[in-house]
């Protein structure tokens, strides 16, 4: 990022006040904030001055420093961070930024760019000659759609052709920037097709009944006001057993429920379950045919040598190899037993 300063002593003012209209704003601005919190009122009021200078200036940031109790450093912080700031003498009619990033740039950001430099100046950030333009290049404007764009001051000026930027450049020298109307430039709304409306064309037809309180109870021996008629109520669709017509029996069979037919008693299902269970054979142990090779609680896995591994045979004893022997620690009468010889 590119390091971001004050403009040279030569061209800073010697003091810095707001107007009685702006002064007035600014009271009442920071008069939102809760007590203790009126130094997050910087940014706005960095951004009135702005507006009222065309650019931020050391006095501009010391006055709203003692404005708001912060110590200078730290109104020069916010204002050196925000590239929104201008931090030098900008254009009196006109300070033109130029989206040069990557949608912006494929779509004709470069023709621009040579503009304000044949019409401006060659180097940004830097007067013509009689004062009233300046330019520079930023990154993305957030109106990528509607590239290429530019931004003067609060409005933004987009799909850009190279010949619409230079009338638009011509207008603000001469001081008709009013005469320039924000926003696209090739006659569509906001970002839109081009080539027109392609979504949500059928115009909308349902109808919200308007919600109206009842009237609260009337106090006792107070004149009882006429009732005022009822409006009409909305059409309802016809209903099927308090169902909605559009849900069927064939679209939700949980409606319908079971039928009639299949319908059994508890006995006559617990006499079809004890029939199925003679006829296959069923005494209540688990069918071991169906699972063969079971590692299971069906399996003799557990029963071979002890519940070892298979085929894993015990090491022999030679006389060569010490016993350890067990102690056998027995605890007094009395006392808990303890783990440690």
């Amino acid at each position: 990022m590119v390091a971001r300063r004050l403009a040279d002593e030569s061209v800073q003012p010697a003091s810095f006040a707001f107007s009685a209209e702006n002064a007035k704003w600014a009271e009442w601005k920071i008069g939102l904030y809760p007590t203790g919190r009126q130094q997050s009122a910087v940014i706005p009021l960095l951004m009135r001055a702005q507006d009222q200078d065309g650019w931020v200036s050391r006095a501009t940031i010391e006055t709203i420093a003692d404005m708001l109790g912060m110590a200078y450093i730290r109104v020069l912080e916010v204002a050196t961070f925000y590239t929104q700031f201008q931090l030098q003498p900008v254009g009196r009619n006109a300070h033109i930024q130029v989206c040069g990033t990557t949608p912006c740039m494929l779509r004709g950001a470069g023709e621009l760019i040579a503009i304000c430099k044949s019409k401006i100046h060659h180097d940004p950030q830097h007067l013509n000659a009689d004062g009233t333009m300046s330019w520079e290049e930023v990154e993305c404007a957030g109106a990528c759609v509607n590239a290429p764009m530019v931004t003067i001051y609060h409005d933004t000026y987009e799909d850009l052709t190279a010949e619409r930027f230079e009338e638009i450049v011509d207008a603000f020298a001469a001081g008709r920037g009013d005469t320039i109307k924000p926003g696209p430039q090739i006659g569509r709304l906001h970002s839109a097709a081009e080539g027109g409306q392609t979504t949500l064309l059928i115009k909308p037809t349902a109808q919200r009944e308007k919600f109206i309180p009842p009237a609260p109870p009337a106090e006792a021996g107070a004149p009882v006001a006429p009732a005022a008629a009822p409006a009409p109520a909305a059409p309802q669709a016809p209903t099927m057993a308090g169902k909605p017509r559009e849900v069927s029996e064939e679209s939700a069979p949980a409606i319908k429920g079971t039928p009639d037919a299949a319908k059994v008693s508890m006995a006559e299902a617990e006499g079809a379950r004890k029939a199925a269970d003679t006829a296959a054979k069923a005494d209540g142990t688990p069918n071991s045919a169906m699972r063969p090779g079971a590692t299971g609680a069906e399996s003799d896995a557990g029963k071979l040598d002890g519940g070892k591994a298979v085929g894993k045979k015990p090491k022999p004893v030679s006389a060569a190899t010490p016993v350890k022997k067990s102690r056998t620690i027995i605890a007094p009468k009395g006392k808990p037993e303890d783990d440690k010889p």
